[in-house]
């Protein structure tokens, strides 16, 4: 009987991962890729203005900092 025991805890481990990896699997087939809203695409559009407008700044800055 502790054979049997010891049989089923040794088995418990993979069985379970491999039953979360195939609910993950399906999981993310169901799913369907949703197109990025006009909102979102504004705030992205936004991000990118910053992000350059600090790059410029940035190279400003280093451009003074080397001057004498």
């Amino acid at each position: 009987m502790a054979s049997v025991f010891y049989t089923l805890a040794v088995l418990a481990c993979p069985v379970g991962m491999g039953l979360m990896m195939f609910m993950m699997m399906r999981g993310q087939k169901s799913s369907t890729p949703q197109s990025p809203s006009p909102a979102d695409r504004g705030e992205v559009d936004a991000l990118r203005a910053e992000v350059e407008a600090l790059k410029a700044e940035r190279a400003a800055d280093t451009q003074h900092h080397r001057q004498p």
